[in-house]
């Protein structure tokens, strides 16, 4: 059974970083299989479709960057703390966010299916954000409006750094916005 296992997760990192680097839609089960090096029988076996693969693979990326903003959100640290932690990690800006990269992806928005993990991981994530702000003392509606922009600026961060391919471009985005929190809070 592990070998199974082992080919299924191969397949899976090899999409999900396919789809990193070209979208879905650009993506073919070969080029999965030649990336994997898994042969073509595990490939169907573990994902009858190239459907099947999008979405365990887009469904575990956005997992993993869940699991990466909870990481810095929730815990014993201050609010400030935490949306600092979130805002000022380091990223590879100019590779672009793995999640929203998706969303200019035409399979992935014409697909219900995905679309909807693309559309729950940005939900989840201004929840996340949004409930950290409120802990602060932030009324419901203004937490959701900061965090909605704290999102928003990491995702326009991130295309910025790509247009230019200069990560520093993101980073000043970021650190702009955390100062602009700060000054707000006084």
């Amino acid at each position: 059974m592990p070998e199974k296992t082992d080919a299924r997760d191969r397949l899976l990192v090899a999409a999900q970083a396919l789809y990193a680097e070209r979208g879905v839609a650009a993506t073919t089960p070969r080029d999965v299989l030649a990336r994997s090096a898994v042969g073509q029988g595990s490939l169907y076996h573990h994902f009858p479709t190239k459907r099947d693969l999008a979405r365990a693979a887009v469904g575990r990326t956005v997992q993993e960057q869940l699991g990466t903003a909870k990481a810095e959100l929730l815990g014993d640290a201050t609010a400030r703390e935490r949306i600092g932690a979130y805002l000022l990690r380091d990223r590879d800006a100019v590779a672009g966010c793995r999640v929203g990269r998706l969303t200019s992806d035409p399979l992935v928005m014409s697909e219900d299916d995905l679309h909807r993990l693309v559309e729950g991981y940005f939900t989840d994530l201004i929840t996340l954000v949004c409930d950290v702000l409120q802990e602060a003392g932030l009324s419901p509606d203004r937490a959701r409006e900061r965090a909605t922009t704290i999102v928003a600026v990491v995702q326009g961060g991130y295309v910025l750094a790509r247009a230019t391919g200069d990560p520093d471009v993101m980073r000043s985005a970021v650190r702009g916005l955390f100062a602009l929190l700060e000054e707000e809070k006084e």
